[in-house]
């Protein structure tokens, strides 16, 4: 059956924004094995969804990981919920609507409650760093289309499910990707049906001078401590929050954190500031008891400081500035920092960054125009320069050959 007779008025209300997915079912903490389940609107578990997260979990994947997909499959679940269609009858239309929807509806997460907040889309003059766009972004629709193909190949291979997967893949991308060597050159491939072209990250550090103000704004000796330790060590938000007082070797000036990938413990570079910071916000507060983090809330009962709240802190502070900084652009200042220090090599920052491939640092010792705005400006104030020829050369010969100058 043709797509255009399959796609009925739902589907084109959904394709074109019209329609905005009803805000049934949730994502919530499980109590068996899996961490994260999907209920439906009564409530009742999604078994499908369910076996599908087990089954990743049984293949090593983050509980974290677990929970970016059920919110997913819960998207796609309010889809097929919406449109009156079973999960065993999707076709390819209804990955059309999905991605027709996803790329004209709004995303809740990006309205602003402030009357004087930027657009979404925008610029901030102040960072020159792009606002989050109102919709949904490329990558988002990409991982969407990538969470449901891996539940309906999953099922597929279970014998259930329909028999076509409903999200298109790429056999160019299949050819390029089988029976590579890692040390060859990649081969560019073209992108399967419906999925939106991803633009390239840019690393996000932030100035010199405007780190200085926003160091400025911390207010307590907490958050200076906790923004050095961020710069200096190049940690992840999450995986610094959980450092705790057993994980801190103060004679190396390192510390411990579990890594956000491959869940391991590896070890961070903190700098004596840093630790100075560090030292002072524990003799101010006191020590956290054993096997807690040390970052902990300043406001009631002590309680570990979320993911959640350290990010406020942040906002607190570039709301001020006029600024919009994230929790992660500590992370990218630390890796161009490293990598445009003279005295450390590109591997000896990999190693401090913890990347998987070389490549992957590479990224950070790109320079953007704002770094060369001095040098942009000897530029312009340098006189052109004239065009000399040797003596022995006659003036009109010259000209006879290489015409006027």
């Amino acid at each position: 059956m043709l797509e255009d007779d399959r796609v009925g008025g739902a589907h084109r209300d959904l394709m074109g924004g019209r329609s905005d997915l009803p805000r049934v079912g949730a994502v919530v903490v499980g109590q068996g094995p899996v961490p994260f389940v999907v209920v439906d609107a009564a409530g009742r578990e999604v078994e499908p969804v369910s076996r599908y997260l087990r089954d990743l979990l049984i293949g090593d994947a983050s509980p974290l990981t677990c929970r970016s997909y059920g919110h997913d499959l819960l998207r796609w679940f309010r889809l097929l919920w919406a449109l009156d269609v079973g999960w065993e009858q999707a076709t390819e239309a209804e990955t059309v609507a999905l991605v027709g929807w996803l790329r004209t509806a709004r995303n809740p997460q990006r309205r602003r409650s402030r009357a004087d907040a930027l657009p979404a889309g925008t610029v901030n003059p102040t960072t020159g760093k792009p606002l989050l766009a109102a919709g949904y972004a490329p990558r988002t629709i990409a991982h969407n289309l990538s969470v449901v193909h891996g539940f309906y190949a999953f099922h597929q291979h279970g014998g259930a499910g329909p028999l076509v997967n409903p999200v298109p893949e790429s056999k160019a991308r299949r050819n390029a990707l089988a029976h590579r060597s890692p040390i060859e050159a990649y081969r560019p491939h073209r992108r399967a049906r419906l999925r939106p072209k991803i633009p390239a990250r840019q690393p996000r550090a932030i100035p010199d001078a405007q780190w200085a103000e926003l160091f400025g704004q911390m207010r307590c000796t907490r958050d200076r401590a906790l923004l050095a330790c961020y710069v200096s060590s190049a940690a992840r938000a999450s995986e610094l929050l959980g450092l705790g007082l057993e994980d801190i070797d103060w004679r190396k000036g390192q510390g411990w954190v579990i890594s956000k990938g491959s869940r391991a413990r590896q070890p961070v570079p903190f700098s004596p500031e840093a630790l100075a910071y560090l030292a002072a916000y524990l003799d101010e507060v006191g020590l956290p008891p054993a096997g807690t983090p040390v970052w902990r809330t300043r406001r009631g009962d002590p309680r570990p400081l979320t993911y959640w709240a350290a990010r406020r802190i942040l906002q607190r502070a570039t709301e001020l500035l006029g600024a919009n900084w994230t929790l992660h652009d500590l992370r990218h200042t630390a890796a161009t920092r490293l990598a445009r220090d003279p005295g450390l090599t590109l591997v000896e920052v990999q190693s401090i960054l913890r990347h998987a491939h070389l490549s992957t640092t590479a990224l950070y010792t790109t320079v953007g125009l704002d770094d060369l705005i001095d040098k942009l400006a000897e530029h312009y104030q340098r006189p052109a320069p004239t065009a000399s020829w040797p003596q022995e050369y006659a003036a009109d010969d010259v000209q006879a050959v290489f015409g006027a100058w």
